[in-house]
């Protein structure tokens, strides 16, 4: 057994108050060298941010987006097409997630930009692509968003794509199918769409794509009688509408649509920070007659700027396009270890980001009153600039960071608990954006397979919300009574529970168990006990865990995947809160923190343990890394020292 060591603490020394911080013992020196690196990525005003990581489909489109608009540039498409060459794969294809399968739009996609930057359509690479392209069926058996692109650039009729009408957005909330019932990503992505495929506009690529169509035979039409059967007729019955739609309704659709989006531009420029209903927008102000100069344009494509990251390679500068950025989730999460390594309340690091947190307060309502108008505002969004759409994760976590930062936080944290026991759905749990955007017969439309189109309560969501109210001395009262029942009957067959915004049930799983037990949900209860069996059970023989993103669309990879940091981090976090914090698999998990941690004090992780849309959309958070190992090591060490424990020698030598 190895003794774990720690020093008087000082409210100026952030290296004594690390638990088992000496140097004497390596997951001691582990945690301080990790808390030292997150110390230094802070930046003076406060927050933290890592980069948040998708796929190539950002970059295509960017550059699409550029072509449509007229203001494509030469440094600029030979940055991004850098950047996509160097993220092939050696089969031609283009993945969705680091080491994942090849994807048949984003190759897609990814080949119009490259044509766009100039390689010939001989080229090994993009031969390579062209006939993995052709393999799976061609252009034809793309998805609905990359065949609209296609149809932007007449190498698509826009005649047989699915009907998206913009009087979509003068239908009642009360009424189905009114965009209220979408996510609010889907909302913002929607409305603008409907716009576009209204106009149907053509624009010049320049060249054919002839080599990427190929023989394919369409799946037949759901039956009639079905769900999705309905739909599909509807869908036709849409569509012979938009062939005639004229006079004063349609032009009365397009100007509340425009109107709609206007007033949902944030201070950055963006739409919801995030990258789809951006670039639409742009594109349906613009055929609107929005001239490229006009202030809402302006904004948009300047705040594109900011959403951009560059870098130098061998082969030349690259650029990218990050999805959404995430400073305040970042913030939060980088609070809450910083103390769990032992900073304490009032740390100068920790009270600039608790003033820059309480600075990033949402009051004015959004889009969530439609569904909620009696609630209060309050709450706090994922990036620098969405003040229309709070969201109860960010909210749940800021909450536990202020209590930690040690700043006056009284109001704003009564504010915005008020706010989400006020979003807590029907059944009991919590959604990320909205209450009770349940209706999943949106799914099943013609137009919506481009991933999750509503919002419900997810288990992840819901325990952080449970978690925080729990924390703020909420845990008997009948809101979040209602929310532990719900984490109850969530909880897999297997023990474990799903992560609807993290991989997959190791996230779930690593966010629930905190939360029940922070909630009175005793150790010893069955539900935590097959939680442990099931962390312990998929836990890799080199001692870490990890998930791969296959496992949403595939059972076989539930709990199963190359060990990370993140994902590892997440299964000590729920062993430690159930009571196994010094057992043996959490001794193992230590180790191989531990023993894969870089001299710097960070953790490679080029797997993506982030989700945006369950099987179709995934994100590779450039913090998750570091910040939870150092909770997962802190509480653990901490545990430890106070109670007198030890960790298991061989754990951790």
């Amino acid at each position: 057994m190895t003794e774990l060591l720690s020093t008087k603490t000082t409210a100026t020394d952030p290296a004594a108050t690390t638990p088992g911080g000496t140097g004497h013992d390596p997951a001691g020196e582990a945690l301080r060298r990790a808390r030292d690196h997150l110390l230094g990525l802070q930046d003076h005003a406060g927050w933290w941010k890592g980069e948040l990581a998708t796929n190539v489909t950002m970059d295509a489109e960017d550059l699409l987006l550029r072509q449509f608009l007229g203001i494509r540039t030469t440094e600029r498409t030979a940055e991004s097409a850098r950047w996509i060459r160097s993220q092939q794969r050696r089969d031609g294809s283009w993945a969705t997630f680091h080491g994942g399968p090849g994807d048949l739009s984003t190759t897609v996609e990814a080949y119009l930009a490259l044509r766009l930057a100039g390689d010939p359509p001989e080229a090994p690479h993009l031969a390579a692509a062209a006939g993995f392209v052709r393999e799976r069926g061609g252009l034809a058996a793309t998805r609905v968003f990359t065949r609209f692109w296609l149809a932007l650039f007449g190498h698509w009729p826009w005649s047989s794509l699915p009907a998206v009408p913009p009087e979509l957005v003068l239908l009642p909330s009360w009424m189905p199918f009114n965009i209220y019932d979408f996510a609010c990503w889907a909302r913002q992505t929607i409305v603008p769409l409907s716009i576009v495929r209204a106009v149907r506009p053509v624009r010049g690529l320049g060249f054919s794509v002839d080599e990427l169509r190929a023989d394919w035979t369409p799946p037949r039409a759901p039956r009639l009688r079905s769900r999705p059967g309905i739909l599909h007729r509807l869908d036709r019955i849409a569509g012979g509408y938009e062939r005639i739609a004229r006079g004063p309704v349609r032009r009365h659709a397009l100007r509340r649509a425009a109107e709609w989006i206007v007033a949902r531009q944030e201070a950055d420029g963006s739409w919801g920070g995030i990258q789809p209903p951006w670039v639409y927008s742009l594109m349906a102000l613009h055929l609107l007659g929005y001239p490229l100069d006009h202030p809402v344009l302006r904004a948009g494509l300047a705040g594109l700027e900011r959403f951009t990251v560059r870098e130098e390679t061998p082969e030349g500068p690259v650029c990218r396009l990050e999805a959404c950025q995430s400073p305040v989730w970042d913030t939060a999460l980088a609070v809450t270890a910083l103390s769990d390594a032992g900073l304490p309340a009032g740390h100068p690091a920790l009270a600039r980001a608790g003033v820059w947190l309480l600075g990033e307060e949402i009051r004015a309502r959004g889009d969530w009153s439609v569904r909620r108008p009696r609630t209060p505002a309050g709450g706090w969004a994922f990036e620098f600039d969405n003040d229309g759409y709070a969201d109860t994760d960010d909210t749940a976590e800021v909450i536990m960071a202020l209590r930690r930062a040690g700043v006056p936080a009284e109001a704003a944290v009564l504010r915005a608990t008020r706010w989400l026991l006020g979003m807590q759905c029907r059944d009991g749990g919590w959604a990320a954006f909205d209450a009770d955007n349940t209706r999943a017969i949106l799914g099943d439309l013609p137009f919506c397979d481009f991933g999750e189109v509503i919002d419900p309560p997810s288990a992840d969501v819901t325990a952080h919300v449970v978690e925080a109210l729990a924390r703020e001395n909420f845990a008997g009262t009948v809101p979040v009574r209602r929310g532990v029942a719900w984490l109850l009957r969530a909880q897999e067959p297997d023990g474990s529970w799903f992560g609807r915004w993290g991989a997959n049930h190791v996230y779930g799983t690593g966010a629930v168990v905190p939360a029940l037990v922070a909630a009175g949900v005793p150790t010893g209860h069955p539900a935590i006990r097959r939680a442990v069996d099931w962390l312990s059970a998929h836990q890799n023989p080199d001692g870490g865990w990890g998930e791969d993103m296959r496992s949403y669309r595939d059972p076989h990879w539930i709990g199963r995947g190359e060990s990370t940091a993140s994902q590892t981090a997440w299964a000590l976090l729920a062993l430690h809160a159930a009571g196994h914090g010094a057992g043996e698999p959490a001794g193992r998990g230590v180790r191989w923190l531990v023993t894969t941690q870089r001299p710097d004090g960070g953790w490679d992780e080029p797997q993506y343990t982030g989700t945006g849309f369950p099987g179709d959309f995934y994100i590779n958070y450039g913090l998750y890394r570091l910040v939870f190992p150092i909770s997962a090591l802190g509480r653990i060490l901490g545990a430890a020292t106070e109670g007198g424990a030890t960790v298991d020698a061989g754990a951790v030598r």
